[in-house]
């Protein structure tokens, strides 16, 4: 089969397009033929060697993965082979960047049915990532203020809309390119970055703050400032500390995507009842994915690509 590796971290360079034995899947594995993955700026990381979660190499990249089931692992119930599924797969193992990719069986879900099958690629990691933040780091509750940090993002938007279904009051900065969106996604209130100061624009304390913009840490902590006593400040910029406000018992937490079946689960499902829209914003062939990386590199991408396989 074909499959993008890198052998060695490094430049977009350092990936090859290789013809690699299909693998077998083992007891409570599922091999899936790929539909499509996803590419996230992750990918970058992990090729680049500077995120630190530990592969295996020669890796293949693209941990968000659609596709149909195409043989089963002794012990795996649940899954038929035919059945159309999509699946955050464990960062440290080869990703869906091939045309089969084994994966245990717990990190896959049916696909939805209102879209199609090479799109739901690029649902599983961002939405899962807005659920968990809002959720289970910022216990965000109906009636509380959100602030939303670089909203205009494809987590941002996902975060705007989950936050509206929680009945939060939702305050977000986008840019100009991008507030049509935040707003058509529930925002109550957009505020442009590019020309407007928070501190003047958020007339009320917040109960979260929700930060998914790499922004200076000075210009992160004074934020701070805007959460009320006893609130909750939640970033996924994990390369950067997080702050909080002991003093006023205002809590800090970084989010670390995972797996969670039961909330992807809930997540298609929201999407298949039009609650949710999938953005996919380019579909590109498995052969283009180096370049792609070079993009990412050069932080020329915008929106949501998928890698047809």
């Amino acid at each position: 089969m074909k499959a993008v590796r890198f052998h060695e971290v490094g430049g977009p360079e350092v990936l090859r397009i290789e013809d690699v034995p299909v693998p077998q899947p083992a007891a409570g594995e599922v091999r899936v033929r790929v539909a499509a993955s996803a590419y996230n700026a992750a990918d970058n990381g992990m090729r680049g060697g500077f995120l630190p979660i530990p592969v295996v190499l020669p890796h293949v990249p693209g941990y968000d993965v659609s596709g149909t089931v195409d043989a089963l692992g002794d012990g795996v119930t649940g899954l038929t082979v035919g059945d159309a599924v999509v699946g955050f797969l464990p960062m440290e193992r080869d990703g869906g960047a091939a045309e089969y990719v084994v994966a245990p069986a717990e990190a896959l879900v049916p696909a939805p049915t209102s879209i199609p099958l090479v799109d739901a690629a690029a649902l599983p990691s961002v939405a899962l990532t807005a659920w968990q933040a809002l959720v289970d780091d910022g216990h965000v509750t109906a009636g509380q203020r959100l602030l939303v940090v670089g909203a205009g993002g494809v987590v941002g938007k996902y975060a705007v809309r989950l936050a509206k279904r929680l009945g939060a009051h939702v305050v977000a900065t986008a840019s100009p390119r991008s507030g049509a969106a935040v707003r058509a996604a529930g925002a109550d209130q957009v505020v442009d970055h590019t020309t407007t100061d928070l501190h003047d624009a958020v007339d009320q304390p917040v109960d979260v703050l929700l930060n998914l913009a790499p922004i200076d840490p000075q210009d992160f902590a004074a934020l701070v400032a805007l959460v009320r006593d006893g609130g909750t400040v939640v970033s996924t910029t994990a390369f950067m500390a997080t702050p909080g406000d002991d003093d006023r018992d205002v809590r800090a937490a970084t989010v670390f995507v995972r797996p969670d079946r039961g909330r992807l689960t809930e997540l298609v499902s929201l999407v298949d009842a039009g609650e949710l829209d999938v953005e996919v914003t380019r579909r590109i062939p498995l052969d283009e994915l180096p370049a792609l990386h070079a993009e990412g590199a050069a932080g020329r991408i915008a929106g949501k690509v998928v890698v047809l396989s």
